[in-house]
């Protein structure tokens, strides 16, 4: 079995935990809270996240999703047009009108959401009324929540942050219950989903459940004996809401690549008193496999220096992960909001004097990637293009949430994400010489 890979400077009593962080409060490029629903939408199935906005918010979700024209995805947009701005119209009675339609058509839905989105109109609008209103409409049959996508409050992963927010706001508070539930949150794709509980259930712990979870009717209840872990550092808010409802939050890094996997599930064995030898056995064959699929990039990666753009607030666990198992050079980690309380197991564990960067001044930002000339930058796609015309070699940032990342089986295709680019930026240069 390979030994795990150790970056240099990367061992105890190092990290960035408390490192100045240059602070910008510039011009910024993100999109808007709205894309979640892209992967939001097809991990609760019997859910419908209807926007309430504009025909920009169809054409960008339409867009974003590659929904095709005739198919059935479980969101929509509920146009605001020019009859409800002059006042020509009620909008409570609109609403009220496009939602009967919408369950008539779709009797499978329990959970509607209603998505606002960031047209001054839209803001006039009190949607959790309106969900409050509607809920007692169509109850018991359907669930109506609400919450926020607007792109002038949040960044594209915070439109998951307040979805689930809302999610746990609304679920049942268990005061009566005698052991302890470990409770998941964050959006995973299926797959990572099941081989986490299998690990889980090997290790003994039978009390699991996950935020979201696959349908609505199976939302987790929450309550003092709620011990939860966070698999996406963007939940800010639906922790806050959370530890309100008495659950306690089991400090641990992220589950990306092989060490990030086994200390995310180390926390929260010990969390849970599981014994070594009952750990080790759930997750040695993992753990090898993760490190065999890792070695595979690590001769291309290591030693490159990457650059990160703010975009998603995956950037410091991405960075921890780019650094400490495939060796990258970190040049610059921006990410748009920093959590240091759950950030605090990645920036412990980042090489000492890394140069971090909270909000964005892209402008000088900019400016500061093409004086460093890194040999990878991850990027929104608005930035993508222009820096790979001034020959830069890019990574979309979206792609590293849209894809599954999270796990012992997905580190390999998580480092691939990395080393594909550079792996094209090689070929073409090898096809210009020619």
């Amino acid at each position: 079995m390979n030994l795990p890979f150790r970056a240099p400077n990367s061992g105890p009593g190092r990290g960035c935990t408390d490192q100045t962080t240059l602070k910008q409060r510039g011009q910024h490029e993100v999109f808007c809270g709205l894309t979640g629903i892209v992967w939001l939408h097809r991990k609760i199935e019997n859910a419908f996240f209807l926007i309430v906005g504009s025909r920009t918010c169809a054409h960008l979700m339409q867009s974003a999703a590659g929904v095709m024209i005739f198919a059935e995805p479980r969101f929509g947009t509920a146009i605001i047009d020019e009859r409800d701005l002059a006042g020509l119209a009620d909008i409570d009675d609109e609403l009220d009108g496009v939602v009967n339609k919408l369950l008539q058509r779709r009797p499978d839905i329990e959970l509607l959401f209603l998505v606002g989105s960031c047209p001054s109109e839209v803001i006039k609008i009190d949607l959790k009324r309106a969900a409050q209103r509607l809920s007692k409409i169509h109850t018991p049959k359907v669930r109506v929540l609400n919450y926020s996508g607007s792109g002038i409050e949040t960044t594209f992963t915070q439109g998951e942050d307040a979805c689930l927010a809302a999610l746990a706001a609304d679920a049942p508070v268990d005061h009566t219950a005698t052991t302890d539930t470990l409770l998941v949150v964050g959006a995973l794709a299926d797959v990572v989903e099941d081989q986490f509980r299998r690990m889980f259930a090997t290790m003994g712990l039978k009390n699991v459940a996950f935020l979201p979870a696959k349908r609505a009717a199976d939302m987790p209840t929450i309550g003092p004996r709620t011990r939860y872990i966070l698999a996406q550092p963007f939940l800010g808010d639906t922790a806050r809401v959370l530890e309100d409802r008495g659950a306690k939050r089991i400090i641990a890094p992220f589950p990306l690549g092989a060490e990030g996997t086994t200390a995310w599930l180390k926390a929260a064995a010990d969390a849970f008193g599981v014994d070594d030898a009952e750990f080790t056995a759930a997750t040695e064959a993992g753990h090898r496999r993760a490190l065999i699929a890792l070695a595979a990039h690590r001769d291309a990666m290591q030693g490159k220096r990457i650059f990160f753009f703010p975009d998603s607030q995956l950037e410091i666990p991405l960075a921890r992960f780019v650094h400490e198992e495939l060796g990258m050079r970190l040049v610059e980690v921006g990410t748009p909001y920093l959590h240091r309380a759950h950030l605090s197991e990645e920036l412990a564990r980042l090489p000492s004097g890394t140069f971090l960067s909270e909000g964005q001044d892209v402008d000088r930002q900019l400016d500061r990637c093409r004086a460093e000339d890194p040999d990878l930058v991850v990027c929104g796609l608005g930035l993508a293009n222009p820096l790979e015309a001034e020959g830069f070699t890019t990574k979309w940032s979206i792609e590293l949430v849209f894809t599954p990342i999270q796990g012992y089986d997905q580190a390999g295709d998580l480092a691939r994400l990395f080393s594909r680019p550079l792996d094209r930026r090689t070929r073409l240069g090898g096809l210009l010489c020619n």
